[in-house]
């Protein structure tokens, strides 16, 4: 079973068409495409430098350089059976710049026969490609030819890491296994035409499962993050499960743990907490077997070394001896992004949903305005509110509409008042406390992104166990399909939210509002589709490409709304029509979608950001042919895909990795 088909929330927090919010009125301006109050927005990815807020707001339709959406969709036809590469538009290239094994700077090349050790590994980009952001080399000049870029390594195909796949297992396979996970910070430039890493490079390094972290913010030597080898509970070892980020608006890359909980099991017997619970831990985790070479992830031995991880944490690419700083004011959970806006006083405020069934959507409000923090030479992120988020219903039945507000997660809030809950218990068990405030359960929470008219989205990839009834056991009985998130199931029907789809919302007046008014984008999925398969709204309303399991999610500079996604069973049942992974552009006013890019077979596209001109596109591949064979049988790692390096069957393996995406004519990515 794949780890986000996994449901641990228990709770049974009213569905949304339960909830009744008569101190608050929907928002007509849901249906004149999100115009509304003033709010001050400020983007972490183009503008690296801190600057004044920008008063207003703008709702793109077309830009200087056109029409939004101006390349050719490419057809589904692309990518199918026989094709296992990437393909973009008619006018546009895409190359491959960095792949799984590389050295990030003099470190040794990769070994095609997974021989290398688990040194060699800590200097090489690690295993699946997720998040990324460009860094001008030049912050003040913000340069688009020559910058550094900060890319997530997710997790590792264990069968693919070593020579002999998962026959035996050894503690130095564990060092190797948790080397190839976290980031990789790699210099790139453009010379003639042509993008390449700069090697060797001082700014370059790799930050791993192993590299030392600073606690940093109110849960920092909390009782709860004190272990054995750190009584202190400030300094951590590493990071894991590295997958969406964000870029801040002082330059610095933030990066999200998600599926910490798969590296922890225990040997012998245990009984898990319930906050453990909570956050999945179980016996045997994913299958890493970390646990049994290992007594860092052994939770009978060390049962606080979890709770050291799931955080967002803030690492300085421009300085290469900074240490990075696991940041707890923004809460505990399973971390998919790291979307940045500003207030009208100049504090930060983080978006994040957490990414497993029936969880929620955060965000975090600064402290001190950005500019006094970095005066005291502290984060911003380092002290502020977290809040979780409910939707409610607007006043008429089915229009996929609503309002919505922010709940402060804090010791003087009263549902959390009531079970004597300290700071650092809420923040550590940030699920926990969001349960007991009523936050509204989503279909599997992933990216969000703010676009530059301020309005907020966030993807919602599917959810297997969204019940329309109570009566199919493998449904959650309290989870039962509401406004925010409509698609009903029966078990004839295959349960649940097959396609996913994307929520936006506007705060009420700026970032920092504790009420918003919302609205569904777009419901994903295949118009073609019987309805049996689609539950509520057959097919969803797509309006051009269709696509489903929305992963990714980024709005660039002009508006347009780039998302990606991560099918687990592509071109089978209700993914018949969609065999590969994809990235889409949407209009935000038009809602219309062209579909821009096509994967390799078996893989996830995600990650996508632009250089400041928009004139190159990053976008990551992950787990390029992903099977369980890896994991069994070694020699066969290319039964499904061999990409990017198209060598022989059994004489390597495919390779997560960086593509490159520029316009023949040296124009804007999109247009």
């Amino acid at each position: 079973m794949s780890p986000d088909d996994i449901d641990n929330n228990p709770t049974d927090n009213a569905a949304l068409d339960e909830i009744i919010a008569s101190h608050l009125s929907r928002r007509t301006l849901l249906k004149m495409g999100g115009a509304g109050a003033s709010l001050a927005f400020l983007s972490g990815f183009h503008t690296p430098g801190v600057a004044a807020a920008a008063a207003g707001r703008r709702t793109p339709k077309y830009n200087s350089h056109g029409p939004l959406l101006g390349f050719t969709s490419v057809p589904l036809s692309i990518g199918v059976n026989d094709i296992d590469a990437v393909v973009v538009p008619p006018g546009y290239t895409a190359k491959v710049l960095y792949s799984w094994g590389d050295p990030v700077s003099d470190g040794p090349a990769f070994a095609f026969d997974a021989s290398q050790d688990w040194q060699a590994q800590s200097v090489q980009a690690g295993m699946h490609h997720d998040g990324i952001f460009f860094f001008p080399h030049n912050k003040k000049k913000l340069n688009s030819d020559h910058g550094l870029l900060c890319i997530n390594h997710e997790y590792v195909d264990q069968g693919l890491l070593f020579t002999d796949g998962m026959l035996t297992f050894t503690p130095e396979k564990v060092r190797k296994s948790i080397a190839a996970h976290g980031v990789s910070i790699i210099e790139v430039q453009l010379k003639r035409g042509k993008w390449s890493v700069v090697r060797p490079s001082e700014r370059a390094r790799r930050i791993t499962g192993s590299t030392p972290m600073k606690v940093v913010g109110p849960a920092a030597g909390s009782p709860l993050l004190q272990t054995t080898d750190d009584p202190t509970g400030t300094l951590v070892l590493g990071t894991l499960n590295n997958c969406g980020s964000g870029a801040s608006p002082w330059g610095t890359y933030v990066t999200c743990e998600e599926n910490f909980n798969g590296y922890f099991g225990w040997d012998g017997t245990y009984t898990r907490t319930t906050e453990q619970a909570r956050y999945g831990i179980v016996q045997n985790g994913f299958d890493y077997r970390w646990h049994l070479h290992d007594p860092r992830f052994n939770v009978r031995l060390n049962p606080k070394e979890a709770n050291r991880f799931g955080w967002m944490v803030e690492i300085d690419p421009y300085k290469p001896d900074s240490v990075p700083q696991k940041l707890t004011a923004l809460g505990r959970f399973k971390h998919e992004s790291a979307a940045f806006a500003t207030t009208s006083d100049g504090r930060a405020v983080v978006y994040s949903g957490d990414d497993e069934r029936n969880n929620y959507i955060y965000k975090f409000v600064g402290a001190v305005p950005i500019e006094q923090a970095l005066q005291q030479k502290v984060s911003p992120l380092a002290e502020g509110t977290l809040y979780v988020a409910r939707f409610d219903a607007g006043t008429a039945v089915g229009d996929e509409m609503g309002t919505g507000v922010w709940i402060p997660l804090t010791t003087t809030n009263p549902a959390l008042a009531v079970f004597n809950m300290t700071i650092d218990e809420i923040l550590v068990h940030a699920r926990v406390a969001a349960d007991r405030v009523g936050a509204t359960k989503m279909d599997r929470p992933e990216w969000v992104t703010v676009a530059p008219d301020g309005r907020v989205y966030t993807t919602l990839t599917n959810n297997s166990r969204r019940g329309g009834s109570t009566s199919d056991p493998a449904e959650n009985p309290n989870s039962i399909a509401d406004e925010s998130n409509p698609r009903v199931s029966t078990v004839a029907a295959g349960r649940g939210n097959q396609y996913g789809s994307i929520v936006r919302w506007t705060e009420n007046g700026d970032p920092g509002a504790l009420t918003f008014t919302w609205d569904i984008f777009i419901l994903a999925g295949d118009p073609a589709n019987p309805a049996g398969l689609n539950g509520y709204k057959p097919g969803g309303d797509i309006n051009g490409a269709i696509f489903g399991s929305p992963d990714g999610i980024w709005a660039d500079p002009d508006g347009r709304i780039w998302i990606q996604t991560d099918m687990s069973v592509p071109g089978v049942g209700p993914y018949v029509n969609m065999p590969n992974a994809v990235m889409v552009a949407a209009d935000p006013n038009t809602k219309e979608v062209r579909r821009f890019l096509v994967g390799p077979k078996s893989c996830e596209v995600t990650g996508v950001c632009t250089t400041p001109d928009q004139r190159t596109m990053f976008v990551d591949i992950q787990h390029p042919g992903e099977s369980l064979t890896f994991t069994t049988i070694p020699g066969q790692e290319q039964a499904i895909s061999n990409w990017p390096d198209k060598r022989a069957l059994g004489q390597g393996r495919p390779r997560s990795s960086t593509v490159i995406v520029t316009k023949d004519d040296g124009g804007i990515i999109g247009t």
